[in-house]
């Protein structure tokens, strides 16, 4: 495996990392809290017939997840043969932030799960190709010993993100409606500024990618990069089946009111935030120090189990409090890490935002598969216990499948 080159790349400064931050913050806020909160309402089904909900929810999301991992990799490639002299990031990522801003607003106005999988099929495919564009850059332009803080601010924005969107839906009483619009302006504004702002030196022909000779898709033949990637899917599909269905679990699994349950949902999303940023700062900084990644990727996912089990074990709203902190832990410290580890695994410097957008893809792909297996899972024994046991042991197993990739020699 031959690593992209870091050594001539200066560290990036305080202004950098803001506006990189600042990106992230917008994405994981208009993407999540249409997951934790705006579509279960909107697909919520009476109390004699709530599983239909839960389903219909699986399926949106579903979809929407698939449509992302065909639109990440595919921008990303196009945005890496971007012509000598012209920006290879900068237009995406533009492009991506308003497709989502629109398609936040028609998902809003939408009634039925047709019309409302039309939109979130809209807003996934704008939010996958800004975050193809926005991960590019972590190996574009910083030296490995940055990466782990970039990263750290990724997964710190994924949980201030869901804090801050549903907070702001909860506690100024906003409907459905008012909150997408609130969701497109965030993302318009903020991701907008992001963009124009971060640097996007113009492309040189040296780093366009050499289509002879080159087999398609290279990168998937590495094995190292080959069996991070194997890991970071089946360690979000079992992130995605602890958290995608914790509204309806609340609600049903739990019997909480409406109102109580979204009050409750806020905070257990507080504590979840909280233990995710502390996971993602320590662990980042530490994995930029010592260089063992993989070493702390693998030990997230045992963390990230041990709530599942927890609730599995006992199924109390007091419980529920405590896997949240341990999933915040461990999915804080996973997200952080194993997106640094797989910017040093990877194989071809002229091919970041293609090889990158695969990697987000594993995150999309959760979101697809998770909620439609839980659906699935609940369906299946009228309940919710099936889906947290199984989220345990899909953490475990993508755990293990990340230690069979070597970590690579620090450059």
């Amino acid at each position: 495996m031959t690593a992209a080159p870091a050594t001539h790349r200066v560290r990036a400064g305080a202004r950098w990392m803001s506006l990189f931050t600042l990106a992230w913050l917008a994405i994981w806020t208009v993407q999540l809290t249409p997951v934790q909160l705006l579509l279960p309402l909107q697909l919520d089904t009476p109390e004699d017939d709530w599983i239909r909900g839960v389903v219909s929810s699986g399926l949106v999301l579903g979809v929407g997840g698939l449509a992302g991992i065909v639109a990440g990799p595919a921008a990303g490639a196009l945005s890496d043969r971007a012509r000598a002299g012209r920006h290879r990031r900068r237009p995406w990522a533009l492009g991506g932030v308003w497709l989502t801003a629109l398609c936040l607003v028609l998902t809003g106005f939408a009634t039925g799960p047709w019309a409302v999988g039309a939109g979130w099929v809209g807003v996934s495919i704008g939010v996958a190709v800004s975050s193809a564009a926005f991960t590019a850059l972590i190996a574009d332009q910083l030296p490995t010993t940055q990466r782990g803080a970039a990263s750290a601010a990724v997964g710190s924005a994924q949980a201030v993100g869901i804090v801050l969107g549903v907070g702001l839906v909860v506690l100024l009483g906003l409907d459905i409606v008012s909150g997408y619009l609130l969701l497109a302006a965030v993302i318009a504004i903020a991701g907008s500024v992001a963009a124009l702002l971060l640097p996007d030196p113009p492309t040189t022909e040296a780093l366009r990618p050499r289509e002879a000779g080159r087999p398609r898709l290279a990168s998937l033949r590495d094995r190292d990069f080959a069996w991070m990637l194997s890991g970071r899917l089946v360690t979000n599909v079992g992130n995605a089946l602890g958290t995608a269905l914790f509204l309806f679990f609340l609600l049903h699994g739990l019997g909480q009111e409406n109102a109580t349950a979204q009050d409750n949902l806020l905070l257990l999303i507080v504590v979840y935030t909280v233990f995710v940023v502390l996971a993602s700062v320590v662990t980042g900084l530490v994995s930029d120090r010592t260089g063992r990644r993989r070493t702390l990727t693998v030990a997230a996912t045992v963390v990230q189990a041990a709530s599942g089990v927890a609730i599995v074990l006992v199924p109390t709203f007091e419980m529920t409090m405590v896997a949240a902190a341990l999933m915040g832990l461990g999915y804080g410290a996973f997200s952080t890490v194993g997106l640094a580890f797989a910017a040093d695994l990877l194989p071809d410097e002229q091919d970041h935002a293609r090889d990158l957008g695969i990697v987000n893809v594993t995150a999309a792909l959760g979101q697809l598969i998770g909620p439609v297996l839980g659906a699935g899972l609940v369906a299946l024994v009228g309940g919710f216990w099936l889906v947290f046991l199984a989220a345990a042991v899909l953490s475990l197993v993508g755990g293990l499948l990340t230690a069979f990739a070597r970590q690579p020699a620090r450059s």
